[in-house]
């Protein structure tokens, strides 16, 4: 791998850590969870400069149905992930030199949307793009064969995973923060860290091989469609 991919796996790598880490704002305190947020405003703009093909690209080619989920996830990404660091920075104390006054409440309320959506849509983007990241893996680890039991093993993880981020989603009530059925967000502060963030790490997971499963069920359709428009 060269350099720039390398460079661009480290930050994913640290945005994601640093997402799981503001998603347990109470239990690390807010002065840890401002700073972290500033971390990964820095990680999200590098991100996007080592990703400016993406951006020139956006209106070439063609759109397979992949390729349209693929922008449209990528597209509410960005545009929550903006919103939660715009909303973040009115309520914070490191920008109080701002002297924002007004809208907090306003600003609460989308800060909390656009954070839970943000997680979830963190862990669908990841998904959507796990074969190139398998594919960079393999070949860094000159890996050429795939292994039988290997794959049966994570396919059980994977099921595993999806179980309890599903029970972890419901348990924590994660539904009534992103459809805005509460605007409060309750925290078990009794709650062991580390079981925290196994819980939010299944969640992710979750919505990872869901988005992993839907983009391979699109990329069989689209390779039937291929083949069938050759025979033609």
């Amino acid at each position: 791998m060269n350099q720039k991919t390398i460079c661009i796996i480290v930050i994913d790598v640290l945005m994601t850590i640093l997402m799981l880490g503001l998603m347990a704002y109470l239990l690390i305190g807010e002065a840890a969870h401002e700073w972290m947020g500033i971390a990964i405003f820095v990680l999200f703009i590098a991100h996007h400069g080592l990703n400016l093909h993406w951006h020139k690209n956006l209106f070439k080619g063609r759109y397979t149905p992949l390729r349209i989920l693929q922008t449209v996830l990528d597209v509410l990404l960005l545009v929550f992930m903006v919103g939660s660091m715009i909303s973040g920075i009115m309520m914070s104390q490191v920008f109080s030199f701002l002297q924002i006054t007004h809208g907090m409440a306003y600003a609460r309320i989308v800060h909390m949307l656009t954070s839970y959506w943000g997680f979830a849509l963190t862990g669908m983007h990841a998904g959507l793009h796990w074969p190139m990241v398998m594919g960079m893996m393999k070949k860094a680890m000159h890996i050429k064969k795939t292994s039988h039991v290997r794959t049966v093993i994570l396919r059980i993880l994977a099921a595993l995973a999806v179980l309890y981020g599903a029970y972890a989603f419901g348990e924590n009530d994660i539904g009534s923060y992103m459809f805005l059925r509460t605007q409060f967000v309750f925290f078990d502060i009794e709650q062991p860290l580390v079981l925290f963030f196994v819980e939010y790490m299944a969640m992710m997971a979750m919505w990872g091989i869901i988005a992993y499963y839907i983009g391979k069920c699109l990329s069989g359709i689209q390779a039937k469609r291929r083949r069938s428009d050759e025979t033609r």
